[in-house]
């Protein structure tokens, strides 16, 4: 002690860089500084450079200060002397101890003023966070953020509602008329509130208070009498489980009162509080606009988002989607002009020129195809197929110099019914009715009929020269594409027709979606055309595809029927989203001109292309889809196979 009091401070900063003193500890009387916490000489003064850095350390965080208070009014916490984060992973601005106040305010941020989309946001989380019940965490938040979850009365309101206090809740209804931008819904908020007081009441057996919140307080309001009438029946009802069943109501409790919380709160603004689960709404509303944005979407959903990955926008591959040949039905021997998928999905029926028409079976787990039925005799080969509303009948219609038409039953394998009322007629196209009891055919040479399932003649319209036809499923119009390059609707009950479609060139076939609204028309020399049937106007031209005057059928499909596909006279078969003009896919493979498509009503990923090459082709995803999209599929988790070549 001696020697080192002796030496001083001179001495302990020559001696402390020598090796013999490598193990020494400086020993004099020292004092701690209260910035950097280093051990200062007792009696002598800190130079400048000295005072700097010790400040500097202090500003870097690099010193220990402990107690000192953040803006949240969180205390920091130190680790061997390193400030630690708050829990918004901001580094803890140490404060120093010492009378001087300008060390501290240097240390201290001013806080950001938050714009009202940052507001907007911090209150989104802080209302889910409060769904998910981490209500410290919400306080914390609001409280660091300077925001406010929802008006104070809104708070008070929510909270008397959800404990079943009416009164109080009904008083804050007067606090809440104030901040709402239509005061007169302050009427339908209190009958909805005295509406579940009234239902709770009864539930408990309390008949005489119930009796007097309908009479005295329900009925003044001189709203919704309709209702209140409803109510009063209620009050008939024996017990308790009758009571809930007839008023379809969860019963007294924190179910009821959250739903009713839910209703009374559209009436709010979201200023003073916010729409029920709001955050969920925002995210559902932003993966399903992904959704519809995305080109190769072909699956039904769940709404919600826990099949979905938010941390991915969704994105669906190529290979998940019918584009890849999956089978080649190859049982024709000569050009086939038509394919048709059952409205069930589980058969294909596929008509060719060899006369034959050929019944598939589809397994609907592997989605492979395998022969049925093969039905003969169509001496002119068969260019037209229609399946029955219920799928027990085909009908089958020949090229133009046809004048018969078979239909067969598909179940049986029999031919029910061989049609033809004149030799001089040509039946080549055919639509059933929504009933399934009748339907409808004609040709070229002016024969448009009404038949029954016998072949007898119901109804007949002169003078017609039809190219295609379309029962609507009001069971009375029936739309006729003709050789004025148009499309009618005749009505056999009354004897009208009216023009919805009027094109410049040739209409060689059509088709109509399942609701009605919209048709998709192979046009002479310029390809796909969408017509709006309502608004009759034209709403897309879809290119690529390359008509002549050749009859090719296109088809709507996929999920929600979202695309169209056509055959084409460039050997190709071409798909398009339903609101893109240029096609999404080219699918390869057949040689000649393809006639026909068809997409499974059932299986949105399979379709079914027929050609003059004289087969059939069917189309589904890609046979095994490696790691990467597997993990990419659509952000979701879904399990994939996966091959392992």
């Amino acid at each position: 002690r001696e020697d080192s009091a002796a030496g001083g401070a001179g001495q302990f900063g020559a001696a402390s860089g020598s090796v013999g003193l490598s193990v020494a500890v400086p020993v004099v009387l020292s004092s701690l500084c209260m910035n950097c916490g280093n051990m200062q000489a007792n009696g002598e003064e800190q130079d400048r450079d000295s005072e700097l850095s010790c400040r500097n350390g202090a500003q870097n965080g690099e010193s220990s200060s402990v107690g000192a208070a953040h803006s949240n009014g969180l205390l920091s916490v130190t680790n061997n002397g390193n400030a630690v984060s708050n829990n918004n992973g901001v580094p803890a601005q140490p404060v120093s101890n010492n009378n001087s106040t300008s060390d501290t305010n240097s240390g201290v941020k001013k806080k950001k003023r938050l714009s009202q989309s940052e507001e907007d946001v911090i209150r989104l989380i802080g209302q889910h966070l409060n769904d998910l019940g981490l209500n410290q965490t919400v306080d914390l938040l609001m409280q660091e953020s300077g925001c406010r979850l929802e008006h104070p009365s809104a708070t008070k309101f929510r909270n008397h509602v959800i404990e079943g206090e009416w009164d109080k809740a009904e008083s804050d209804l007067n606090e809440l008329k104030a901040l709402m931008h239509s005061p007169s819904a302050i009427v339908r908020m209190k009958f909805l509130l005295l509406q579940q007081k009234y239902l709770e009441y009864l539930e408990d057996g309390k008949v005489l208070e119930a009796l007097q919140v309908l009479r005295a307080e329900l009925t003044p309001l001189k709203y919704n009498t309709e209702r209140i009438h409803i109510l009063s029946g209620y009050l008939m009802c024996s017990h308790a489980d009758d009571l809930r069943a007839k008023a379809e109501w969860e019963g007294k409790g924190t179910v009821s009162r959250t739903k009713l919380l839910d209703k009374l709160q559209t009436y709010l603004p979201p200023s003073v509080m916010l729409p029920p689960r709001r955050l969920q709404t925002l995210l559902k509303q932003a993966v399903e606009l992904q959704r519809e944005r995305c080109l190769y979407h072909n699956t039904k959903l769940d709404s919600g988002l826990d099949t979905v990955s938010l941390l991915l926008d969704h994105a669906c591959s190529r290979k998940q989607f019918p584009c890849y040949t999956q089978q080649i039905l190859t049982e024709h021997c000569n050009e086939v002009w038509f394919c048709k998928f059952s409205n069930n999905g589980t058969k294909l029926a596929t008509g060719s020129k060899d006369t034959t028409v050929i019944v598939w079976q589809v397994d609907m787990e592997t989605q492979q195809l395998k022969l049925m039925k093969t039905l003969e005799g169509h001496a002119y080969g068969v260019s037209y197929l229609a399946w029955s509303p219920d799928d027990t009948y085909l009908i089958a219609c020949g090229p133009d110099d046809c004048s018969e038409l078979w239909l067969w039953n598909i179940q049986t394998g029999e031919l029910r019914t061989k049609m033809s009322q004149s030799h001089e007629d040509s039946l080549t196209s055919v639509a059933w009715n929504p009933d399934g009891k009748r339907f409808v055919t004609g040709g070229q040479r002016g024969q448009f009929y009404q038949c029954d399932l016998d072949g007898n003649l119901l109804d007949s319209w002169e003078g017609v020269r039809v190219q295609c036809l379309w029962c609507l499923t009001d069971g009375r119009t029936v739309l006729a594409s003709d050789t004025h390059q148009r499309i009618r609707g005749y009505n056999f009950e009354d004897l009208t027709d009216r023009n919805i479609v009027q094109e410049d060139h040739p209409i060689m076939s059509f088709t109509v979606s399942k609701n009605g609204r919209l048709a998709l028309l192979n046009v002479a020399t310029q390809g796909v055309h969408l017509w709006d049937l309502q608004d009759r106007v034209l709403v897309r031209k879809y290119q690529g595809v390359t008509q002549g005057f050749y009859t090719i059928h296109s088809c709507f499909g996929g999920h929600n029927e979202d695309f169209i596909a056509s055959g084409s006279e460039d050997h190709k078969v071409y798909i398009w989203h339903r609101r893109s003009e240029l096609p999404i896919a080219e699918l390869t493979g057949h040689t000649r001109t393809v006639n026909c498509v068809s997409w499974n009503p059932v299986l949105p990923g399979l379709l079914a292309s027929a050609s003059d090459d004289g087969t059939v082709r069917i189309w589904g995803p890609a046979p095994f889809l490696d790691v990467q999209d597997a993990e990419g599929l659509n952000g979701m988790y879904i399990k994939i196979s996966v091959c392992n070549c």
